[in-house]
């Protein structure tokens, strides 16, 4: 197939690029061109700015695709415009949505079913965390209503893995590879749960090559604290009670949930019906040590200092 990736040259984007080259489809990427890439050559290259609107897809004009996947839609002002343009042209519009839309779930497992947040005004253009998944709502309904069976809504929970530039995950891997003493949150009963970008990818790429259509959540394996400070391979976790991090902002400590806290759901998502559509799940081992690996000789700044860290955890042991 002939697929255009609205993105496709960070993390998420490059996954999916990287998943279709390996199942022998020729690729196109819409972007900006304003940040270097690391694809390879033979993925060709447009350029565009969808924060224009229609204005902003001139490159698009007069080519035809099999199939589009966006994974830079954030407003209806970006999206719209793309989902029109294309409808008539691609046989398949792939969105990659968020599990934000479900805002702070109180009805867990989440699943497909549960309630999505209010839809935002199409007219909105300001990302914030008030109305990033309002927003991501109004774009789903927007590529569902063009495209109808042809539409596929993938919704990502937390993505990790290589290439990650969001210091959530990389986060607890740098850290367990520091060695000494390390703060562990609570008691190792809550939950963390991410999927391997890898793992997105592919399943974008399986939903275009058998026409899979619908909404699935796309989330990973739902495993203890304790099991994640054990994967990661941390030699000398302290348990730090979440009576002791109250306070603590969460991009201080992320990933940290607490199991009854606010946005706990995050880490309760259920994934049933993708996997019955035939997503597989990476070995959350193997995740870790490729995104490690990755992360050698990199200067990621820690999101938690060390100096607040030890503070922490002299507190817990008092």
């Amino acid at each position: 197939m002939k697929v255009l990736i609205l993105g496709g040259t960070q993390f998420i984007g490059r996954h999916i690029v990287e998943a279709l080259l390996a199942g022998g489809h020729s690729v196109s990427v819409l972007t900006r061109g304003k940040t270097p890439d690391a694809l390879p050559p033979r993925v060709e290259r447009l350029r565009g700015d969808r924060d224009e609107g229609a204005a902003g897809l001139g490159a698009l004009k007069g080519r035809a695709w099999d199939a589009c996947v966006d994974v830079s839609g954030y407003t209806p002002r970006q999206v719209r415009p793309s989902a029109e343009a294309l409808s008539g042209i691609v046989s398949r519009y792939v969105f990659i949505s968020t599990g934000s839309v479900y805002g702070d779930a109180q009805m867990r497992p989440v699943s497909e079913e549960n309630p999505t947040m209010t839809p935002a005004a199409e007219d909105v253009t300001v990302i914030d965390g008030d109305t990033y998944g309002p927003l991501k709502v109004t774009c789903e309904g927007i590529v569902r209503g063009i495209y109808r069976e042809k539409a596929t809504v993938l919704r990502p929970q937390i993505v990790a893995g290589p290439h990650d530039p969001s210091g959530r995950f990389t986060y607890w891997v740098q850290r367990a590879s520091l060695g000494g003493a390390m703060l562990a949150p609570g008691d190792g009963t809550d939950h963390v749960q991410v999927i391997d970008g890898r793992d997105l990818a592919r399943f974008t790429r399986k939903a275009l090559e058998e026409a899979i259509g619908g909404t699935f959540n796309m989330a990973g394996h739902r495993v203890t604290w304790k099991e994640f400070i054990t994967a990661l391979g941390a030699k000398d976790p302290v348990w730090v009670p979440k009576e002791v991090l109250e306070g603590v902002d969460s991009s201080e400590l992320p990933l940290y949930r607490p199991e009854h806290g606010t946005y706990a759901g995050l880490m309760d998502v259920e994934n049933a019906k993708a996997r019955a559509a035939g997503l597989k799940l990476t070995d959350l081992a193997v995740t870790v040590k490729d995104t490690r690996d990755w992360l050698a000789g990199a200067d990621c700044p820690l999101a938690l200092s060390p100096g607040r860290e030890a503070e922490l955890i002299a507190k817990a042991r008092r």
